[in-house]
C-alpha cells in the first residue's frame, strides 16, 4: 500500500510542473495585445523562438546528434515557427475568446493522435473529462457578439492539429534527449527557419521601445523558454490525455489575467464555466492502476502444500 501511494505522489507532482505551461501561455494573450507590435507577427514569432532556444543551449551546452538533427527541423517547424506564425494569424483575424475555443479542442485531438502515435489508449475519464473541461472553456471565453472570419478560424485550427501533432511526436522520439536540450533544438530550429520568411515578408525588423523589450523578455523567457521545457518534461511523465486537459488552463488563465488585470468583468455563466474546465482537469487526471496485493494467508498456504 505504501509503494502505491509513493507512485501516486510521484505521478502528480508533474501536474502543476505541466501546468506551469499553459497558464504562461495565458498571460501572453494580454502582453502582446498591449505591448508587442501587431503588424509583424512574423517577426514577433522569431522573437520569440530564437533567442529562448539560443538561451536554452548556452545552459545545456549540447548540441543535436544522430536522428535528433531533422527531428528538430520537424518539431521545430511545427511546435514552434508554423504553431507561432498561425497563432499570431488568428489572434489579427478572429475574437481572442473565439480563438481560445479552437484551441481548447486540442485535448481531444492529442488524446486520439496518442492513442494511433504512441499507443496510449484514452481512459473514459479523460474522454469525460475532455468534453466537460471544453464545455467549461466554450461557456468562459465565448461572447458570440463578434462575426467570424473563416480563414482566422482555418488559422486557428490548423494551429491546434500542427502543434498537437508535434506534442505527440516529441513524446514518441523525446526518450533519445534531455528535456532541456530538446527544447532548446526545437526552438532555435523554428526560430531559424521563421527568420527569412519575416525577412521576405516583412522587410526590416519593428522598431521597439522600453516596455516592448521588456515584454519580448517575458514571452522568450517565461512563456516560451520555461513554459515548453515545462510543458515538454509533463509530456514524459504523463499520459498525453491528462497533458492536453491541463493545458485548458491556457484559455482560462487568458480569462483571469484579463478580468484582473484589465478589469474585465465575468459573468455568472462565465464563472461556472471556469468551474467546469477545473472539473474536467480533475476528471483527467493521471491514475495509478493498483497492483493486487497478495492475500495475507497466502504464505501459511504454500507451506501447508509442502
Amino acid at each position: 500500500m505504501e509503494a502505491i501511494f509513493t507512485s501516486m505522489e510521484a505521478t502528480w507532482r508533474w501536474v502543476p510542473i505541466t501546468a506551469v505551461a499553459p497558464i504562461a501561455w495565458g498571460t501572453t494573450y494580454y502582453v502582446t495585445h498591449e505591448f508587442l507590435p501587431a503588424s509583424h507577427p512574423l517577426y514577433g514569432a522569431v522573437f520569440r523562438a530564437l533567442p529562448a532556444g539560443l538561451l536554452l543551449l548556452l545552459v545545456t551546452r549540447k548540441l543535436p546528434h544522430g536522428s535528433w538533427w531533422w527531428r528538430s527541423l520537424v518539431l521545430g517547424t511545427l511546435n514552434m515557427s508554423v504553431f507561432f506564425a498561425l497563432i499570431y494569424l488568428a489572434a489579427q483575424l478572429l475574437p481572442s475568446s473565439v480563438a481560445s475555443t479552437i484551441m481548447a479542442t486540442s485535448p481531444m485531438v492529442m488524446m486520439l493522435l496518442a492513442w494511433g502515435l504512441v499507443a496510449e489508449r484514452p481512459a473514459v475519464t479523460h474522454l469525460i473529462g475532455a468534453g466537460v473541461g471544453v464545455a467549461g472553456v466554450a461557456l468562459t471565453v465565448l461572447t458570440g457578439a463578434e462575426a467570424v472570419n473563416g480563414w482566422g478560424v482555418l488559422a486557428s485550427v490548423s494551429a491546434m492539429i500542427l502543434s498537437s501533432v508535434g506534442f505527440i511526436l516529441a513524446k514518441r522520439w523525446g526518450r533519445g534527449a534531455g528535456v532541456l536540450p530538446s527544447t532548446a533544438w526545437q526552438l532555435t530550429a523554428g526560430g531559424l527557419v521563421l527568420l527569412p520568411v519575416a525577412v521576405i515578408a516583412e522587410g526590416a525588423p519593428p522598431a521597439v521601445d522600453a516596455p516592448a523589450i521588456g515584454a519580448f523578455a517575458y514571452i522568450a523567457l517565461v512563456g516560451t523558454a520555461l513554459a515548453f521545457a515545462a510543458w515538454f518534461t509533463g509530456l514524459r511523465h504523463l499520459p498525453a490525455g491528462t497533458v492536453g486537459l491541463i493545458g485548458l488552463l491556457n484559455p482560462v488563465t487568458g480569462v483571469v489575467v484579463g478580468t484582473v488585470v484589465a478589469a474585465e468583468t465575468l459573468t455568472p455563466v462565465q464563472v461556472g464555466g471556469l468551474v467546469l474546465t477545473f472539473a474536467g482537469i480533475l476528471l483527467g487526471r493521471p491514475v495509478t492502476r493498483k497492483t493486487p496485493e497478495p492475500p495475507v494467508d497466502a504464505p501459511r498456504e504454500a507451506s501447508l502444500a509442502r
